[in-house]
């Protein structure tokens, strides 16, 4: 994303002092693993998005760093709860907080976390943006509470599926989108055509991580991971939609019974591909992706919206 860091490069290096400063605390014990956390963090995809939607919408300004920090701050509260959710012992390929601390401790840090970014925006009068981004963090609830409903009949249609990532992925990152062009502009119109374009990127984003699951790309580490915690994906979707009912039967039997199976779950992946699932989601995938670019492409050119776009193309194109 080489675009992307000519653009907004010296605004991530500010961002990144910006937010270590804000996780700091008199606490021994939580300093330390907020040093942890910093470490070890991602991509930082969201101030990302963030930067260059306050940059194309207006200009980059206090308001946007606190956004950043915010979003940030949020991103990283709920990965830590979700590592206590899923039971994972590892985050990016390092032990995860609740591996190293135990749980108890890291549903505090998750909750440290999350008022940090409240206190991040009240104590500076943010309150559109904390506004705009605890609508995420609602929805991405109800999403994950939705989804866990759902897979106990594995009775999710396309419909419900969508309103499952439209709210448990997408809402962060148009969240991240609306608060950055809120940030430049305060303008309402303004930022809910940035929500719209972040929901329709944070969509095929996550029908790309679907994809992942049916190894369509080496990315090292093992396919089938949905399958058999039971998540309901748009290739699984369109695959027992329209296969026969014997074929659907032995389907959901091996995802009820044999998720655990490798070799049971190499046969629904298998059906999956030779169903066209795979390319029915790299379908809708890119016409999400279309949809977002079109309403990127009505702002004017220039160097960030070209960032922006190759930023939308890396999370579509990117191989793991």
């Amino acid at each position: 994303m080489e675009l992307v860091h000519k653009v907004i490069g010296t605004e991530l290096s500010l961002f990144e002092k910006k937010f270590t400063e804000s996780v700091k605390s008199t606490n021994h014990l939580l300093d330390r693993i907020m040093r942890f956390i910093i470490k070890r963090k991602g991509k930082q995809m969201r101030p990302m998005f963030v930067f260059l939607s306050a940059k194309i919408a207006g200009e980059i300004n206090d308001v946007t760093y606190r956004a950043a920090s915010l979003i940030e701050l949020l991103h990283t509260a709920t990965l830590v709860h979700d590592d206590v959710v899923d039971n994972s012992m590892k985050r990016r390929d390092f032990f995860s907080i609740n591996a190293l601390w135990k749980n108890k401790i890291a549903v505090l840090v998750g909750d440290y976390l999350l008022s940090k970014g409240l206190l991040l925006s009240i104590d500076n009068g943010d309150y559109k943006i904390l506004q705009i981004t605890s609508r995420a963090v609602k929805e991405m609830s109800e999403g994950e509470l939705l989804q866990m409903e759902k897979a106990r009949k594995l009775d999710i249609d396309e419909e419900v599926y969508f309103d499952i990532i439209r709210a448990k992925t997408a809402s962060l990152l148009s969240s991240a989108c609306a608060a950055g062009a809120f940030s430049a502009t305060a303008d309402d119109a303004v930022t809910e055509r940035f929500r719209l374009f972040g929901e329709k990127v944070g969509i095929a984003f996550q029908i790309k991580d679907d994809l992942f699951d049916y190894g369509q790309d080496n990315i090292g580490k093992p396919t089938g991971i949905d399958i058999k915690e039971k998540k309901m994906t748009l290739p699984l979707i369109y695959t027992l939609q329209n296969a026969d009912k014997a074929t659907k039967k032995k389907i959901i039997y091996i995802i009820k019974n044999n998720s655990t199976d490798r070799a049971k779950v190499n046969e629904v992946i298998d059906l999956v591909q030779k169903s066209g699932g795979i390319d029915y989601a790299k379908v809708k995938m890119n016409a999400y992706k279309d949809e977002a670019m079109t309403i990127l492409n009505s702002y004017p050119d220039s160097p960030a919206r070209q960032a922006m776009a190759e930023l939308v193309n890396y999370v579509i194109d990117r191989k793991y």
